[in-house]
């Protein structure tokens, strides 16, 4: 899902409502001691494990995970095997049933004494907000709602409403994705907590990238953790968010919402994944990881942008900043994957500025049948010409080749469609992380990713982009002699040339070429 969210669409449904609504403000904020998190204790399992993985003068080691219950799978043993400390932050927590599982084994961890931290942006969490106020009543667990709406809070658009002049700090969101458990490992990518970035929803999933992560890069993500933690953006969900009907919900409701006198859900896994790694739990057990290794170090914007600080400060300063500083400096070649693909005018002029250094630049998107926000694909429309022009291979992705293969994942009749923030450049340095090639990425919501140096690992990660782009996606070219878009893909042998955006109905078509002249770039 994308972090833009068409802030414009939300910003006047907010003002009509506003008449009918209460304005109101947040409560007067509360005292509170920093917390930080405290040195790894070498003597827990998962710090043995790590320790017996890592050969001598290693940096940071690393697993991708592009399968999505492989990584769904990877965050709940993590979580059942740690016994100090789990750090939980995402943008979206949904309240189905894998937030269910996730939180579940939260609670059992905090019950064996682990210390449990969760940070949750506030602008999803209309249907899981009883049950994260739930769990804060849980021994060792805190839950902070990051940015919190003041209130309407049982309905997407009442929250808007009752805040009809709040509209620009709300704006604000916290776009991060992090998991960390025993402060020795960690999930970074791009994966939400809900049913469709784990491939197990009925209506639409997500090609999406993960990474598992050992060594000295993880002291650095816990120290984004504890600067969001720590800042005047996170509220303790109880000063936010009230129980339904005058009743506080506790632990006792928590327990009958996740079903926990059951056995927990079973997460069914396929012997391997694309790259051939079996599930980690059987290293885990045995007390050992293969992984890639490599030079890491953790980027991520600071919690108060862009409050504290001027538009241009907080583009220049930004994670997309320092992403697109990372591709400038590339020799050969840039391969880069973004669901939602808006690289403007300075975007544009950098990628034409690679084209003039003979670095061959390839771009992974999703098509307009596949983009879940139609406003953001009028704003990359608007690029695909000269992005073609000056010699980009562009591709993008098809619901229906996703659905129809089986390497990602089990789609079935859902929708197919494209997550994954990941660059891989000069085969020798890769980028993973929470951010989207947008204007919102830059300018409005915190993101934080890896950049790892590791020539093998980057090979794995074009491996995986290759595999999008060949067997999922539509190759894009300008027709000779007209300068016409085309759509180009495989059917069995037979090359097909489409002329049209390919699997749109005539709606989608229409309504994004009648809004599309009139749709600020800034707001995309």
């Amino acid at each position: 899902m994308n972090a833009s969210l068409s802030f414009l669409r939300i910003a006047l449904a907010g003002f009509l409502m506003a008449a009918l609504a209460a304005c109101s403000s947040l409560p007067p904020t509360r005292e509170r001691p920093a917390e930080f998190a405290a040195s790894a204790d070498p003597g827990t399992t998962l710090a043995k494990i790590a320790a017996a993985s890592t050969p001598p003068d290693e940096h940071s080691g690393f697993r991708l995970m592009p399968l999505g219950v492989y990584s769904l799978d990877a965050r709940i043993q993590l979580a059942q095997r740690a016994q100090r400390s789990l750090v939980v932050q995402y943008y979206q927590l949904e309240n189905d049933a894998v937030g269910r599982l996730l939180l579940r084994t939260l609670r059992e961890a905090a019950a064996r004494g682990v210390k449990v931290r969760v940070l949750v942006d506030d602008l999803y969490t209309v249907k899981s907000q009883q049950l994260l106020l739930a769990l804060s009543e849980t021994p060792n667990v805190d839950v902070r709602l990051f940015n919190p709406f003041c209130c309407g809070r049982n309905g997407f658009l009442s929250r808007f409403a009752a805040s009809p002049f709040d509209i620009v700090r709300l704006n604000h969101r916290m776009h991060n994705k992090l998991f960390i458990a025993d402060g020795v490992m960690a999930v970074v990518g791009g994966r939400n907590i809900a049913d469709e970035y784990f491939v197990l929803s009925e209506a639409q999933n997500f090609i999406d990238m993960d990474a598992l992560v050992v060594g000295k890069v993880v002291p650095q993500l816990e120290q984004i953790f504890d600067a969001y933690w720590n800042s005047v953006q996170a509220w303790p969900i109880a000063d936010i968010v009230t129980g339904e009907g005058g009743h506080k919900p506790g632990t006792a409701d928590f327990d009958s919402w996740v079903g926990m006198a059951a056995p927990p859900p079973k997460i069914v896994l396929p012997p391997s994944d694309i790259l051939g790694y079996g599930p980690i739990a059987e290293e885990l057990d045995a007390g050992r990881m293969g992984l890639l290794w490599g030079e890491a170090r953790a980027i991520a914007d600071p919690p108060t942008k862009p409050a504290t600080m001027t538009a241009d400060e907080a583009i220049s300063t930004s994670v997309t900043m320092k992403v697109w500083a990372l591709m400038l400096d590339a020799k050969t070649e840039v391969d880069m994957t973004s669901p939602y693909l808006v690289p403007g005018e300075r975007g544009m002029a950098a990628f034409e500025e690679l084209r003039k250094r003979n670095v061959k630049l390839t771009l992974l998107t999703n098509s307009l049948a596949a983009n879940d926000e139609p406003l953001v694909h009028t704003g990359y429309a608007r690029y695909r010409e000269r992005l073609l022009a000056s010699g980009a291979d562009l591709y993008e992705l098809s619901p229906q080749r996703t659905s129809k293969g089986e390497r990602f994942g089990m789609f079935g009749k859902s929708l197919g469609r494209l997550h994954a923030k990941t660059a891989a450049i000069d085969k020798t340095r890769i980028f993973i992380g929470s951010m989207n090639l947008d204007p919102r990425s830059a300018s409005q919501n915190t993101e934080m990713g890896l950049v790892v140096d590791s020539p093998q690992l980057a090979r794995e990660m074009l491996r995986i982009i290759n595999i999008s782009k060949l067997q999922n996606s539509y190759r894009l070219r300008l027709a000779k002699g007209t300068g016409t878009l085309q759509w180009l893909t495989n059917d069995g042998e037979k090359e097909v040339i489409l002329t049209a955006e390919p699997e749109a109905g005539f709606f989608q078509r229409f309504y994004n070429m009648l809004i599309a002249p009139i749709v600020p770039e800034m707001l995309l």
